[in-house]
């Protein structure tokens, strides 16, 4: 039975994702087949259609790109326990890509878990890219505590913007670092000080703190380090040859470390449990998607034009029509 996907043959422009119908996938006996409702463009997914790496070198080693999904289990593999068809489900494929489609399988035991009642599909669409990697970064490697004074760089980004709330939660005192036509946003998510950076050096504030999470690659630990406590942590997102010296240097000397996690490496049923424990900030009111645009899947290569400049609010969502 056919279905229609996004799917590009070629590495190039955003031209290159074209829709077309494609078989619909089956699932195997420990997967579930889910009905996408939406989707999302996030960061990764304008350089992996742009250039050889992360999904192939010659060509696409999946030519189906879309890591995080939402909507309705179809039916289930015959070993399948833990879902059932009719479950409203959401989470994220990971490097198997494949949610700019109307379908796709997932085993039983992936980052899947059911979606939270009180979002729609396209809010819980724009949940696990920001979210689990800002608690990876901030509850398990920074361990944040109570009290702390955390400063997140880029807070209006996806990972900023669910960073800046579970900092709130977590209990700690938080500075977010945006441009101007953010500041009214990150104040919303909860962010005690918001520091516009296109009017002044953030390094500058005047308060030392024992967290810095840069989200987006725009600052270094060199920068940040003089706003550091002695033991302060400085998490960095993207992976640079410099963070990674500076990783290692700080490992063996000095009391600021700088560190870095690789949140997509996380095994599948731990992204699971974490997705189990935002659904009850999210039910509790603790937590709520950011979405800056939302396009249907006809238009994917507008939605990558916008996200590849790089100023995204939040998330990008898809929308999956099934007429």
């Amino acid at each position: 039975m056919p279905m229609q996907a996004v799917v590009y043959s070629r590495f190039g422009p955003p031209e290159v994702l074209e829709v077309k119908e494609v078989a619909r996938p089956v699932p195997k006996d420990n997967e579930v087949l889910v009905r996408i409702h939406a989707t999302a463009v996030v960061n990764e997914d304008p350089g992996m259609r742009r250039s050889p790496g992360l999904n192939g070198f010659v060509e696409p080693k999946h030519p189906i790109l879309g890591q995080e999904l939402a909507g309705e289990v179809e039916s289930v593999g015959r070993s399948v326990t833990r879902f059932e068809a009719g479950d409203e489900v959401y989470g994220e494929t990971g490097m198997r890509l494949g949610t700019y489609a109307q379908y796709t399988c997932m085993p039983e035991d992936g980052a899947l878990a059911l979606k939270p009642a009180n979002l729609s599909y396209e809010e819980a669409a724009a949940i696990p890219n920001g979210a689990l990697t800002a608690l990876a970064f901030l509850r398990d490697k920074a361990r944040i505590r109570s009290g702390q004074e955390v400063l997140i760089h880029g807070a209006s980004g996806a990972v900023g913007t669910a960073a800046v709330q579970l900092a709130k939660y977590f209990g700690a005192e938080v500075t977010g670092v945006c441009s101007t036509a953010n500041l009214e946003l990150v104040q919303s998510l909860g962010a005690d000080r918001v520091i516009d950076y296109t009017k002044g050096d953030f390094t500058k504030a005047g308060r030392t703190c024992d967290i810095i999470f840069s989200t987006v690659g725009k600052t270094s630990f060199t920068r940040c380090k003089g706003l550091l406590k002695q033991r302060g942590i400085y998490l960095a997102t993207v992976l640079t040859p410099g963070i990674v010296l500076q990783t290692l240097w700080t490992s063996m000397v000095g009391g600021k470390k700088a560190l870095i996690t690789f949140a997509g490496l996380k095994k599948p049923r731990e992204k699971a449990k974490d997705l189990a424990f935002l659904n009850r900030l999210i039910e509790a009111g603790d937590m709520r998607p950011v979405i800056d645009r939302r396009y249907p899947l006809d238009e994917i290569a507008e939605a990558h034009r916008y996200v590849a400049k790089g100023h995204k609010r939040g998330n990008v969502v898809i929308t999956v029509n099934h007429k």
